[in-house]
């Protein structure tokens, strides 16, 4: 049972939970601040970013969350059928009824015994998903989580 002590506000999990591994993954493509301008405003509006970050033609929310996952497995050491949740935040889902977070869970080993599910919720899917994982793990339903914001 969570505890909630009315002073602070804040629900704590019932045991100690902390982060076994992290993983990340950047596309390597980049496109300009200057470009970006220049097709929003002509090129007149400027942009305070050098560069950005963009995915390639073959990397969509799904490829990129399971590079992501794969450097934290390097990362964490730990056997993948041991993770009970997996759970993929994003704003940009590719497929409307098809999770993005089993496929995840397959290409990382991380299955039979599994729940997955896609997290929406704008700019806040991935922080919603590791807030999931908190209680999850803190409840005591499992040992492991996987969360992952993607966008």
């Amino acid at each position: 049972m969570t505890q909630y002590n009315p002073a602070d506000g804040l629900m704590k999990p019932d045991r100690a939970v902390g982060i076994v591994g992290y993983g990340a993954y950047v596309p390597r493509y980049r496109i300009s601040g200057e470009e970006i301008s220049r097709m929003w405003t002509g090129g007149t509006g400027g942009s305070p970013v050098k560069e950005k970050a963009v995915n390639g033609l073959d990397e969509d929310v799904i490829t990129m969350s399971i590079e992501a996952a794969r450097n934290t497995m390097r990362r964490a050491q730990i056997n993948p059928q041991e993770i009970r949740a997996v759970w993929v935040g994003s704003e940009s889902h590719p497929y409307a009824v098809k999770p993005t977070s089993t496929t995840v869970a397959e290409a990382i080993g991380a299955v039979p015994n599994t729940q997955a599910a896609d997290w929406e919720f704008a700019c806040k899917a991935g922080t919603e998903a590791m807030q999931a994982a908190i209680a999850f793990v803190g409840s005591g339903m499992a040992r492991y989580a996987l969360s992952i914001g993607m966008d």
